[in-house]
């Protein structure tokens, strides 16, 4: 990073929340979320963001962020042991025995982690990747001196840093790659704090040490700084210097391998519970759901019956890490099975169970718990519920994103929220507009509601299809007026607890205008076609114009199919559609169907 004279600095540690990070910086949460989005990431206040970019935030707000140093003993403290570690530890001591030690590679981009593991393991990987990046973590095995080494290929782009920190959760060993002609980088540290957190054992593999403008030295100074003092300068972490397009120091790299594997005890029980970790996963056109997973302990067979996250399924076929068909898959191996109903998520822990009801059973159960989960999550995120999170605690102020239909709405209205303030026995709680616009309500209001726990308000505006599915599945509250004050009537009762739970709106479906007829003793009929969901006779509808415009609101007097009188029409039939006190009809209007759902208590 620059060292320019003007930038503050501040020393940050491996992996912090986004609320630490803006008290690090001084700053205000919303602040750093925004920062943070506008460089693709999306988290909300309480999520853990790593190094790498708590550095790129604290740089364009004007600081120089170095890692904090922390005391070995509170490392070995920090991390938490991964599940199937805990597992493991349940087994009976005298049915354990060795098992090839499993390895990950991590480190910055470009730093030549798949052009090394293709030295090791003799394919050719690099030239059928696009820009030479690892997409998915793919894993094998190879042999050294008659003993296996299972090695998982983990990402090295940043935008895969969730899969990079799942790898180095499967591993026993990390091999952190770093280039001799580059050093230590943004992205290695990152790959140093996911290995630290795992509690897994690390050694170096210095790459590029042909290059003319290699510098060894520097690399292991700047090792030394982040904690990996090498063993040449009385550290104890193993530095092995290799050219992966030279095959020079594989041999190397690969003894230094076993040699930590020995000194750890890397242990499993053939015979007992079957578990391990989904590595990858796709739908294949011709084979179905194909899996990829490691066996961490027990005795994988064709015929099984897995449970992975919420998908299940008998394997139907199991191939190893060269594409042969394989019976059987003990402790480290890699493999790749069919059979699973669905495709799950990449770390996932895996296991056998008895029977394909018991799987069923399973599946059923966490699909219901992630149900509630989520259930819960919107009844805390809807406004009439602020209050109570206030008193909880959980929130100081009620975060919003404003939409209306023009600019002459929007400015009284975001200037009447600012205004509103409430009261309880923590003290003041008052309104932050995040955000504000015009327009109609789309995905990425969601999306900044949901990243930072806000509630989305429209005025006079519609709520695009992408927006309402994605609210539904990420619990954001979103609500729409015609008056403007109900809208600060309702924020102004939800300050003060005081706010009924609102009658909910459901969306029936859509029709397009496509021609117009004046019938006597009725007035102007609307000639339309469903294009999406349903029409419903008893429902209410609304006329969109334009951009997204409502221009009125209002009862079906008439629905009817051909020349009868229908109480449904359905998409992709056409239909003729009177709204009760409205005839200003265009070609082109969009109406939208819907009902009012009485609300029901939180």
């Amino acid at each position: 990073m620059s060292s320019n004279a003007n930038l503050k600095t501040v020393e940050l540690p491996g992996s912090m929340t986004v609320r630490d990070l803006a008290d690090a910086l001084g700053s205000t949460p919303i602040d750093i979320i925004k920062v943070l989005m506008s460089n693709g990431v999306m988290a909300n206040i309480n999520q853990q963001i790593d190094f790498g970019t708590a550095e790129i935030v604290a740089s364009e707000l004007g600081f120089e962020a170095s890692m904090l140093v922390i005391d070995q003993v509170e490392q070995e403290d920090a991390g938490e042991i991964a599940l199937w570690k805990r597992l493991i530890a349940n087994e009976p001591a005298e049915q354990l025995s060795a098992r090839p030690p499993v390895v990950t590679i991590l480190g910055h981009v470009d730093h030549g982690k798949t052009t090394l593991l293709d030295a090791i393991r003799q394919t050719n990987v690099v030239e059928g990747e696009a820009g030479g990046i690892t997409q998915h973590i793919g894993a094998y095995q190879v042999t050294h001196n008659d003993k296996r080494i299972t090695f998982l290929d983990t990402p090295g782009h940043a935008a895969f840093t969730a899969m990079r920190s799942r790898g180095a959760q499967g591993a026993d060993i990390v091999v952190l790659v770093v280039a001799a002609d580059d050093g230590v980088m943004p992205q290695t540290r990152e790959a140093y704090n996911h290995a630290r957190a795992a509690q897994v054992p690390m050694l170096v593999a210095m790459t590029k040490i042909d290059r003319p403008n290699a510098n060894p030295e520097h690399v292991k100074q700047q090792l030394a700084e982040l904690g990996l003092v090498p063993d040449d300068w009385d550290g104890s972490t193993i530095v092995v210097p290799v050219s992966a397009k030279q095959k020079k120091g594989i041999e190397d790299l690969l003894e230094a391998i076993q040699l930590v594997a020995e000194n750890i005890q890397i242990q499993a029980n053939p015979n007992g519970q079957v578990f391990g970790s989904v590595i990858e996963a796709e739908r294949d056109k011709s084979r179905g759901v194909t899996t990829t997973v490691l066996v961490q302990n027990g005795t994988l067979r064709m015929g099984d019956v897995l449970v992975a996250g919420t998908t299940h399924g008998r394997i139907r076929a199991m191939f190893d890490d060269h594409g042969e068909p394989c019976e059987a898959a003990g402790p480290s191996a890699p493999v790749s099975v069919l059979g699973l109903n669905d495709v799950p998520v990449a770390g996932d822990l895996f296991r056998v169970v008895e029977n394909e009801r018991e799987a069923r059973s399973i599946v059923a159960e966490r699909e219901e718990k992630a149900k509630e989960t989520l259930e819960a999550a919107r009844r805390s995120r809807k406004l009439e519920n602020v209050f109570t999170r206030f008193q909880a605690g959980e929130m100081r102020e009620l975060r919003l994103i404003v939409k209306a239909d023009v600019q002459g709405s929007l400015e009284p209205i975001v200037s009447s929220l600012n205004e509103i303030k409430g009261e309880d026995e923590h003290g003041e709680i008052h309104v932050n507009v995040l955000h504000s616009a015009t327009g109609n309500i789309i995905a990425d209001d969601v999306s900044l509601a949901s990243a930072s726990d806000a509630i989305v308000l429209g005025f006079n505006v519609a709520v695009d299809n992408a927006a309402a599915r994605q609210a539904e599945v990420e619990g954001v509250d979103i609500r729409t007026y015609d008056i403007i004050y109900r809208l600060t009537e309702d924020v102004e009762k939800a300050l003060k607890g005081m706010l009924e739970p609102e009658d909910v709106e459901r969306v029936l479906g859509k029709a397009e205008v496509r021609a117009l007829f004046e019938i006597k003793k009725i007035g102007v009929i609307a000639g339309c076609r469903v294009v999406d969901g349903e029409i419903k006779r008893t429902a209410r509808m609304r006329v969109i114009r334009g951009g997204g415009k409502v221009i009125f609101e209002g009862p079906i007097s008439s629905l009817k199919h051909e020349r009868d009188d229908v109480r449904e029409v359905r998409n992709g039939f056409e239909c003729g559609i009177g709204i009760k006190d409205f005839v200003d009809f265009k070609v082109g209007d969009v109406l939208e169907c819907f009902v009012i759902e009485k609300g029901k208590a939180a």
